[in-house]
């Protein structure tokens, strides 16, 4: 069974760049049938999908967030990251991974798939 874990720092101060990795266990992202996802839901607020990575290592972003997003891919650790540039007060969000497949390869919503990360809660504050 799968089970993928979020880590990274929980504070994050304006004008830096969020970082939050992935770890997968139970499949390898190395797969040519999954999708791996990164979204968040801030607070008072519905999910936001933010972009994924595939097993080709090309990555979809949500054009909501312009240019300061980043996911890319550790095979050798089994983890994928996000990156996420400039961060401000508004990208204060719990952060979740998400496991898509070809099927669903963009995970939108809690029933799209049912393997998820716990969540992180970031939050942005100087």
């Amino acid at each position: 069974q799968v089970r993928l874990q979020e880590s990274g720092p929980d504070l994050v101060k304006p004008s830096q760049t969020l970082s939050l990795t992935c770890t997968v266990s139970g499949e390898s992202i190395a797969s040519n049938y999954y999708y791996w996802n990164w979204l968040r839901q801030p607070p008072g607020k519905g999910l936001e999908w933010i972009g994924l990575v595939g097993y080709t290592d090309n990555a979809v972003y949500n054009p909501a967030l312009g240019s300061r997003t980043s996911i890319s891919r550790d095979t050798s650790n089994n983890q994928f990251t996000l990156q996420l540039t400039a961060a401000t007060p508004e990208d204060t969000a719990v952060y979740y991974c998400a496991r898509g497949n070809v099927l669903t390869p963009i995970v939108r919503k809690r029933n799209d798939t049912g393997d998820w990360g716990q969540g992180i809660q970031v939050t942005v504050a100087s």
